[in-house]
């Protein structure tokens, strides 16, 4: 039974019909292959059993089926991050499902190399990047490629990590010490001599659409690229270059099903898929009960905070986060990234411990500065023009990033609560997180104090003094031509 026909008897989606001779005939000139792909997971692990029963179903129709992942498949779930062997429960549920390979992501490197290593010893499937050297770190090496065999059709498949502008990944700099990275899309150019060799070249990429689109001018040569990191969820497959690019979106809502047809070693047809776990009715009793197991943990459910109004969108958790900061540490200002909220809302009523997790996951310190007022605005002025957006939300002030005719951030204005400038001669403390403190550039003399506990624990302790919290219409940011 072809794909679409066995999904469609599964009941599974809605799929536009293929005229069955043509594809019989096609089927009888090449070879069919699949490629179930997911990317960012980020430790959810919910809608395994509905993946598994899809994997298992197209496994018994269909002779060459694989399930890959582009990277992040840990941190975002307080049950799998919060775990006595923390990060195991993930590296469970691959196996079982059988994954044959992920790329390295960003985040696979918040549990620390040490621990890394023991996931990646644990795990039935390989962590590839072609960009990272880990000669001089805790880390043990990483494979740059896999090749994953459909009987005599061998398919390699490129791992490449993203390096933001430090030259890093994006994770806390204390857990890449030793590791040397390198442009992955450059890296990528010593690689294609995989397609000359087999015909054939897919990447796992952890590098972002944008990036996966300069990596497919460049080379040609791939025929598909399996992206991560910007948590893009693409319904149909972009072309660019005659390179196909696909992602699925992130924290496994979606499952992407990429078909390809090889005839003398050669990519005849391309197809892709873009499937919502939800719709799938189904799950795997082995896999379910796992799952079931893991989120039976009570003390996760134990009420931290209420929330007299809904948290609406990832500035009011922001400024619930930098609260605690000012509040606990008896700091003038916080501030907190953007990238470091991980959910984007909380309905009204109960805050559970998990919530607080699942908002703030990293385990990052809060780190004290004296600054002067250029420092405070050195700060805001660079975070905006690391990506030309609003990034840090504060505590203890408000602020408005004056931008020029190139997006690019000019000068920042900043008053108090009571809607003040600030004076220009004080200096300010100031509270961040410990990954701001160690990648963000900005000016200041005071190489900063850290506070041992973690930003989590900072929240958590708020809450337990104040109870009850609403930030409904709370508004610190704005930006102005």
């Amino acid at each position: 039974m072809k794909l679409k026909s066995l999904i469609l008897f599964l009941a599974v989606f809605t799929l536009f019909s293929i005229d069955k001779q043509s594809v019989a005939q096609k089927t009888r000139k090449s070879t069919e292959i699949i490629i179930l792909h997911t990317n960012d997971m980020h430790s959810k692990i919910d809608n395994f059993g509905k993946l598994a029963y899809l994997a298992d179903s197209l496994r018994k129709t269909h002779k060459y089926v694989f399930l890959v992942s582009a990277g992040d498949n840990f941190t975002g779930n307080p049950i799998v991050d919060m775990y006595p062997d923390k990060g195991f429960p993930m590296i469970e549920l691959m196996n079982k499902l059988h994954f044959d390979a992920t790329a390295m992501g960003n985040h696979e490197y918040d549990m620390g190399q040490a621990l890394q290593n023991k996931r990646r010893e644990q795990a039935t499937f390989p962590f590839i990047s072609c960009n990272i050297d880990a000669s001089g770190a805790v880390a043990k090496p990483y494979e740059s490629y896999v090749i994953l065999k459909a009987g005599k059709i061998k398919i390699p498949f490129l791992g490449i990590l993203q390096i933001g502008e430090n030259g890093l990944p994006d994770s806390h700099p204390s857990r890449l010490e030793g590791l040397k990275f390198t442009n992955g899309i450059e890296k990528a150019k010593k690689f294609t001599w995989l397609k000359d060799k087999y015909g054939i070249l897919l990447a796992l990429s952890h590098l972002g659409v944008e990036n996966d689109e300069a990596l497919a001018k460049a080379f040609p040569q791939f025929d598909l690229i399996i992206g991560g990191h910007s948590h893009t969820t693409m319904s149909k497959a972009m072309m660019v270059n005659n390179v196909m690019i696909v992602q699925t979106g992130s924290g496994l809502k979606n499952i992407g099903i990429t078909t390809l047809h090889v005839k003398k070693g050669k990519i005849t047809d391309r197809n892709y898929e873009l499937v919502p776990l939800g719709s799938i009715k189904k799950t795997d009793p082995e896999i379910q009960a796992l799952i079931d197991k893991y989120n039976s943990n009570e003390e996760m459910q134990s009420v931290v905070g209420f929330a007299e109004t809904a948290f609406s969108n990832h500035e009011e958790l922001g400024y619930l986060m930098t609260d605690a900061i000012t509040a606990r540490l008896k700091v003038d200002f916080a501030f907190q990234n953007g990238g470091g909220i991980r959910i984007s809302d909380l309905p009204q009523g109960d805050i559970l411990l998990k919530d607080i997790f699942r908002l703030d996951p990293f385990g990052n310190q809060v780190v004290t500065y004296t600054l002067t007022y250029d420092e405070v605005k050195s700060l805001i002025l660079n975070a905006y023009n690391r990506e030309k957006s609003i990034d840090l939300v504060p505590s203890g002030m408000t602020y408005t990033v004056i931008v020029n005719a190139d997006g690019v951030c000019s000068d920042v204005e900043m008053k108090d609560n009571s809607g003040n400038i600030l004076d220009a001669s004080k200096t300010y403390t100031v509270g961040l997180n410990s990954y701001i403190a160690a990648s963000y550039r900005f000016n200041h003399t005071d190489p900063g104090i850290t506070n041992y506990n973690t930003t989590a624990q900072t929240l958590l302790e708020y809450l337990g003094d104040i109870k009850k919290v609403n930030y409904a219409g709370v508004k610190r940011v704005s930006r102005k031509k």
